[in-house]
């Protein structure tokens, strides 16, 4: 014969394991939780990041007097970049046109197209900037004269520092739109 203690004490003994395996389980898999998800983090972490070299701090392009007043001179933008793997050195990231005016106020576009990303050369001859890859002609104040692009030259963010110094923020610009919209 059995007693009441013995009774209650068979029926609680399965309770009490399958609470300690429930627990069990459930503390497993917030322990590998932890660093499956820093490690995905990390996996994915290149892909989002944004690089500030693509994204504007001011780089130094040279000195006003190196300016001939009204041709435009050409600079590549040059940075280093690097993702979560990789380091690299003086990647050029783009160019920028210069140009000086008799009052030696200085104008940065981007030699990029805005219709669809095309490089933009100088033509001295024709005194414009030319996009090859649709006919599109441009002023040398950037502003369209010819062509399909759906905007003038896009414009930089420029300081002159002591006195001298020309500084140029360079940025991407969405192509194919009639607004100016920076990318990164």
């Amino acid at each position: 014969m059995t007693s009441d203690n013995d009774h209650n004490s068979k029926d609680e003994q399965p309770d009490r394991r399958q609470f300690i395996k429930g627990a069990s389980c459930v503390i497993g898999a917030a322990i590998g939780a932890v660093p499956m998800a820093a490690g995905v983090r990390v996996a994915l972490s290149p892909l989002v990041d944004k690089e500030a070299a693509e994204g504007g701090a001011m780089i130094r392009l040279g000195d006003l007097g190196d300016l001939e007043t009204g041709v435009p001179m050409k600079f590549a933008i040059v940075a280093d970049k690097s993702d979560k793997w990789t380091r690299y050195k003086d990647v050029p990231v783009g160019a920028v046109y210069l140009l000086k005016n008799e009052k030696d106020e200085v104008t940065a576009f981007n030699t990029v197209c805005p219709h669809l990303g095309c490089f933009v050369d100088y033509r001295s001859k024709e005194q414009d900037f030319f996009c090859p890859c649709h006919d599109s002609n441009f002023a040398l104040d950037g502003k369209m004269k010819r062509g399909v692009s759906p905007r003038g030259m896009d414009t930089l963010e420029l300081e002159l520092r002591n006195t001298s110094e020309v500084w140029v923020k360079f940025q991407r610009f969405k192509a194919n739109s009639k607004d100016k919209i920076a990318i990164s």
